[in-house]
């Protein structure tokens, strides 16, 4: 059996899981957002700005994908909503089939937001649905302007871009124009925001835009 035939079956499979998860967050009502990323591009700092400025706005629930360790999982312990920490041991992303294990653990009818924060690569999370609405693809200032031509199916497949760490422009090489540019020449498509976890610059629009996703319920739970 060929190599391409067996990724085909395990995408195949994966993909009916993932079908099953949007279904039930589509009958629920509930946000899933899948954030993918480089490691060290900022998600979880991103994550903690947001549940505070979001906090008693939003029932919001959070499930984390990380190789080893729940040290993610403890930085966002502070706040008092469903954490879940999943430990891939090994694994470059997660799977639909692990999320779908976590939704006993989350309140679906008190929720609606989900965060899903996928294991920081810029590969393979791009191949594997979870069910969500939307992948938000997260690249820092700090990796420079040329992510979106590197590894373009994320870019592709991510409805959203936001650019973090914009406080560290004048230390780092990286042109915010390049950048917006190169990932709308992959998908012009993209809603871009522009944030700092530090200044807290941008958080707020950020945050404003998924609560009017939310209460619009514009997002769409159907397809991929």
């Amino acid at each position: 059996m060929s190599i391409k035939t067996i990724e085909r079956k395990v995408l195949q499979k994966n993909d009916e899981v993932a079908t099953e998860n949007r279904a039930y967050f589509k009958e629920h009502g509930i946000l899933a957002l899948n954030l993918v990323s480089s490691p060290g591009s900022g998600k979880t700092s991103l994550l903690e700005q947001t549940l505070r400025m979001l906090e008693n706005r939003l029932p919001t629930a959070v499930v984390i994908g990380d190789v080893q360790t729940n040290l993610d999982a403890q930085r966002l312990a502070s706040f008092d909503i469903p954490t879940i920490q999943l430990v891939t041991n090994g694994s470059c992303h997660l799977e639909a089939s692990l999320v779908r294990d976590t939704l006993s653990e989350i309140e679906a009818d008190k929720t609606k937001l989900l965060f899903i924060e996928n294991v920081g690569n810029l590969v393979c999370p791009s191949n594997f649905d979870l069910g969500e609405a939307m992948k938000v693809v997260i690249a820092s200032t700090v990796e420079g302007d040329d992510k979106p031509l590197k590894y373009p199916a994320m870019f592709r497949n991510a409805s959203v871009l936001i650019i973090n760490k914009i406080d560290l422009l004048p230390y780092v090489n990286c042109d915010m124009d390049i950048l917006r540019n190169n990932a709308l020449r992959i998908n012009p498509s993209l809603t871009i925001f522009e944030t700092s976890c530090t200044t807290g610059e941008g958080i707020s629009g950020w945050c404003d835009w998924l609560q009017q996703q939310v209460e619009d319920q514009s997002w769409d739970n159907v397809s991929a």
